[in-house]
């Protein structure tokens, strides 16, 4: 009789280094910095926590890596929908912002991380370089967007312009964002994303509520 041999799947560096910073998240957004410690981190994620300092110099550091994947996850989160056909570059900015400010993105869990960590910031330099690298990096996406909307409407623009009216729209966005989700029961249904639409167009000089998304 042919003997069945146990097939073990090695867990490969990339899927441990990503189980601590999923570990991370889901403490923070449990218990808050309190409750993730190494110990509990490196149970929750179901290694050593000798193995943690084989990934990351320090806690720091992972907490770090999980601030910038929380960050990242939001703006990709946010860009998925520019995968999506659209009948114009306005659609298209359009569509953007309405994605960014409804769920999944607009999100109590999110925002909640989200706060946590920029209370980090204000002490740890190395949290500093994350915010300043993933706000850089919503904000160019935005002011990309924005850049084509008003080259294809033949509408006013240069760099400078183009910059304050991303960090603009950008400000407004994160403010609704912020307010959507920490109050997930106090809008009503499209109103952050009408509203949104009408104060971006408002700046850059666009109508966004009519662009048939």
């Amino acid at each position: 009789m042919p003997q069945t041999r146990k097939t073990h799947q090695r867990q490969t560096p990339d899927f441990r280094r990503q189980a601590l910073i999923d570990a991370t998240l889901n403490l923070l957004a449990e218990g808050g910095p309190e409750m993730a410690t190494v110990r509990v981190i490196a149970k929750k994620a179901g290694v050593t926590q000798g193995l943690i300092r084989h990934y990351f110099s320090t806690k720091d550091d992972l907490i770090a890596a999980a601030y910038e994947q929380h960050m990242t996850q939001m703006t990709e989160a946010t860009s998925a929908v520019l995968e999506q056909p659209f009948r114009s570059h306005s659609a298209r900015l359009a569509g953007f912002v309405t994605a960014a400010l409804t769920p999944p993105v607009v999100d109590l869990r999110n925002v909640g991380l989200w706060a946590g960590f920029l209370h980090m910031t204000q002490t740890d330099s190395r949290m500093q370089r994350v915010h300043a690298r993933t706000y850089r990096a919503f904000r160019d996406r935005l002011e990309r967007l924005i850049v084509v909307a008003l080259k294809a409407a033949d509408l006013p623009h240069d760099p400078q312009m183009s910059r304050r009216f991303a960090i603009a729209c950008n400000g407004v966005i994160d403010g609704l964002w912020l307010e959507g989700s920490a109050l997930p029961d106090g809008f009503e249904r499209d109103e952050l994303s009408e509203i949104g639409l009408q104060s971006v167009g408002a700046i850059i000089g666009l109508n966004l509520n009519k662009t048939g998304i």
